[in-house]
């Protein structure tokens, strides 16, 4: 039976002058996967997160989001046809609240100007879809409050819940507990873990429990270039994984 790939890279290379950070990365992302991008500081991962939303133009190669190539498509083209992310650091409007903050982005997906800064009257249905959206993630205490009053954690969460609220076909999540406490990033993998079957989600991560934990298969890049694909067992016991990456007899 074929696989229904929603995202897919062929031959992708990037070059910053003589240095190759991308070297000829050809990637599946099933819909309704769990995947993991892992490797060393300086593997090129967030690079290549980059170029698959668009921040980055590859210096040759293909993406294919829903089977068109998008390649050359700006970020916020690819966002309307469904691909959505996070960034390792926050991006959000420290003043507004969760539910400020979800009703703009779904007012933005409806193609309605609202400026973040005023008062969100007349969008009463953006308003009923962001508590709703904010409910299903645990937000109800914390709708109204600022979000920089917010733990760091439910600000990371936020970020997801933003991403979300684009109702996208693919989540790419950088470093979705970075910075975070051990026990809060528990509350956003698990909240991962309950997202609609449908979305695709990959995710970069250091932490190898919450990898080994919630990643269907995992990809190992480094320097640039796909080590190895396969299943959490299998990148366990991939000797070039520990010598590269996880260090050699380290238990994983």
């Amino acid at each position: 039976m074929s696989i229904d790939v929603v995202l897919e890279t062929e031959g992708l290379n990037r070059s910053f002058g003589a240095l190759r950070v991308t070297q000829n990365v050809s990637f599946r992302l099933p819909r309704g996967a769990r995947y993991a991008l892992i490797g060393p500081n300086g593997a090129g991962k967030s690079t290549f997160i980059n170029l698959l939303t668009g921040v980055l133009a590859p210096s040759s190669g293909r993406i294919r989001l829903e089977g068109e190539d998008v390649t050359r498509a700006p970020a916020q083209e690819r966002v309307r046809r469904g691909l959505a992310r996070t960034f390792q650091i926050n991006t959000l409007f420290p003043s507004l609240s969760p539910l400020e903050a979800t009703t703009l982005a779904i007012a933005q997906r409806h193609g309605l100007c609202v400026n973040p800064f005023r008062r969100l009257s007349g969008c009463h249905a953006e308003i009923d879809e962001a508590t709703e959206l904010l409910n299903r993630f645990d937000f109800g205490a914390d709708a109204e409050r600022a979000t920089h009053q917010l733990a760091y954690g439910r600000q990371r969460l936020l970020e997801i819940v933003l991403a979300l609220a684009a109702r996208p076909r693919v989540l790419l999540l950088d470093e979705p507990a970075a910075g975070v406490p051990q026990h809060e990033s528990a509350e956003i993998f698990g909240a991962l873990a309950a997202l609609p079957s449908d979305v695709a989600v990959l995710f970069i991560e250091h932490d190898m429990d919450v990898v080994f934990r919630f990643a269907e298969r995992i990809t190992v890049l480094v320097a640039g270039q796909i080590l190895c694909e396969g299943t959490p067992e299998e990148i366990a016991d991939h000797p070039q994984v520990r010598e590269v990456y996880l260090g050699d007899g380290e238990d994983v």
